[in-house]
């Protein structure tokens, strides 16, 4: 099979969960010999990736100005017709926002799937006008789809309610199996000590609520018994929020490493005490999916997407209230548990890989 990606800022080694999917998802299903195509946006690619090809998938730059409220629209725009062009068997197009192009990829006559990865609406950094068009992509790859896959059960119930679309597909976000990190070279180089610190990982974005997180952990009093906050992440275009957040986290000593991933993210994962995402908006975490890899304990926001059926009770707090997450800090720290089990079978790459070709294949020759 020919498949076509587009809705992606591009793949590798750049921020942003879906890149993550993408990155992980589409080398796989090269490898089982069908050709993939990811077209990435331009102002995404650095001297350190500018290339054609990664891990078997071809790369295709297409201008994106870098501007967020028009830097999807009109990249998707331009990756439909330059699709057309290419002749898929499948176009893929990921999140709601590119998904506005849907109407137009079936015009041409092009195969359509798309991934509803959440309702990016329900996220912070966005002003009306870009709610409205976030809502108008969803419904637009809702209804012209020809396939939509959904990657939590909750954006299931939420198509099902709002469109009485009844045919998603359900298929998760992943985790890597992590190899077991034995240094610490790059924990130490921050100044951080091993099971003496807490980690956050994500997009520095109002609904992330890291700066909820340093002014409860402030408030807890951990670093007084010599525990350390440290976050890992930056802001896809930098604004107020993410200037303020930076602020803040200089003011209470907390480490901020910026972006990371491979080996220095997986040391600041297996060495921390405690993982924690206070996020008050998901499709399906995997940042936390990779901290559960790492066999880490968690403490994550009560919010409907984060209720894994691997997680335990006291594993939550109520988003939102500094005061909460303070105390679940003060006692999930008071009692780590070191080295927790989950089962993460649902969410083996491989496996989705797998689930993704059969619905091509449903499409294409069902």
């Amino acid at each position: 099979m020919k498949i076509v990606v587009t809705g992606t800022r591009g793949i590798p080694g750049i921020l942003g969960g879906v890149e993550t999917h993408c990155e992980e998802l589409f080398p796989r299903i090269a490898a089982m010999g069908h050709d993939i195509t990811v077209i990435r946006r331009s102002c995404y690619v650095t001297p350190g990736n500018r290339i054609s090809e990664y891990k078997g998938v071809h790369l295709k730059d297409i201008f994106a100005p870098r501007k967020k409220s028009l830097e999807a629209i009109v990249h998707t725009f331009l990756a439909v017709v330059a699709a057309r062009r290419m002749n898929p068997d499948i176009l893929h197009i990921h999140a709601i926002g590119p998904s506005i192009m849907a109407p137009l990829a079936r015009l041409l006559g092009m195969k359509v799937v798309v991934t509803h990865h959440g309702p990016d609406y329900d996220r912070g950094k966005w002003g009306r006008l870009a709610k409205t068009v976030l809502k108008a992509g969803e419904r637009m790859g809702v209804r012209y789809s020809h396939k939509i896959i959904v990657i939590s059960k909750v954006i299931a119930s939420l198509i099902a309610e709002k469109y009485h679309r009844l045919d998603s597909v359900l298929i998760y976000n992943g985790v890597p199996t992590p190899i077991p990190v034995q240094s610490s070279d790059f924990i130490q180089s921050l100044g951080l000590t091993s099971d003496r610190y807490v980690v956050a990982v994500g997009r520095f974005v109002p609904e992330k609520n890291f700066h909820q997180l340093i002014s409860a952990f402030s408030a807890s009093g951990l670093e007084r018994q010599g525990f350390r906050l440290a976050i890992a992440g930056d802001a896809d275009h930098p604004d107020h929020y993410s200037e303020s957040l930076k602020a803040q986290a200089r003011e209470h000593h907390v480490i901020l490493t910026g972006f990371i991933k491979g080996e220095p993210l997986a040391q600041l994962l297996s060495h921390a005490a405690l993982f924690v995402l206070p996020s008050s908006h998901e499709g399906l975490p995997i940042s936390l999916l990779e901290a559960m890899g790492h066999k880490q304990d968690v403490l994550v926001s009560d919010i409907p997407a984060n209720r894994l059926p691997q997680l335990m009770q006291d594993d939550f707090f109520s988003v939102g209230n500094e005061k909460a997450l303070a105390d679940a800090l003060r006692r999930k720290l008071a009692a780590t548990r070191k080295g927790r089990e989950y089962d993460l079978s649902p969410y083996n790459w491989d496996t989705i890989a797998h689930q993704t070709i059969e619905l091509y294949s449903s499409l294409l020759y069902g």
